[in-house]
């Protein structure tokens, strides 16, 4: 890893990367009329992640992306913690609060299937909006707040990115796993 600190002593910055397929909507803000506080924040956390992925490298940016996903998951999780319980089954109510908490941040998911404890999401907008695009690091958020939620909910959870606008793909699809027992791929949380 780059000493970030000796870069600003000596004067070097880092560019940020474009990611691939950066459209229009990914261009410096040419007016002040195109400002919003949505896009401030949008460009603030795209720039943010990467500048952390090329001086840090990917692992590193992912972990400090982590710890953000880890502590917002925390909160989220006692936020609908209320909604998840009173839902006739743990799965589809743990299902319908992911999906709503996306769509308040401005993501686009739905919920693909749901069988035995497999929760399987596809999503076609992200809430970090073109600013995701090749910077990978940023899918540690859904990663962990969809993770800390399900666990605090059922106990255990797995969440597999299968497929990510970041890397490219035409749509994110995740799996959220509560079976503790069945294998697979992903980031593991207990509650």
């Amino acid at each position: 890893m780059q000493d970030v600190s000796a870069m600003v002593s000596e004067g070097r910055r880092t560019e940020a990367v474009p990611g691939p397929d950066e459209t229009a909507t990914d261009e410096a803000v040419a007016r002040p009329s195109q400002l919003t506080p949505s896009t401030f924040f949008s460009r603030v956390i795209g720039s943010l992640a990467s500048n952390l992925e090329n001086v840090c490298g990917y692992e590193d940016a992912a972990a400090f992306v982590t710890m953000v996903g880890s502590s917002m998951g925390e909160e989220l999780s006692e936020a609908y913690a209320g909604s998840i319980a009173d839902a006739p089954a743990l799965a589809e109510g743990l299902a319908a609060a992911l999906v709503d908490l996306k769509a308040r941040i401005g993501g686009g998911f739905r919920v693909e299937s749901i069988e035995s404890g497999r929760i399987v999401f596809v999503n076609s907008v992200c809430p970090f909006a073109q600013q995701v695009k090749g910077r990978p690091s940023l899918c540690m958020m859904t990663t962990n707040v969809f993770g800390r939620i399900a666990a605090d909910s059922s106990g255990y959870a797995r969440v597999e990115i299968e497929e990510a606008i970041a890397l490219g793909h035409s749509r994110c699809r995740v799996v959220v796993d509560l079976d503790p027992d069945r294998a697979g791929d992903g980031y593991r949380f207990w509650s």
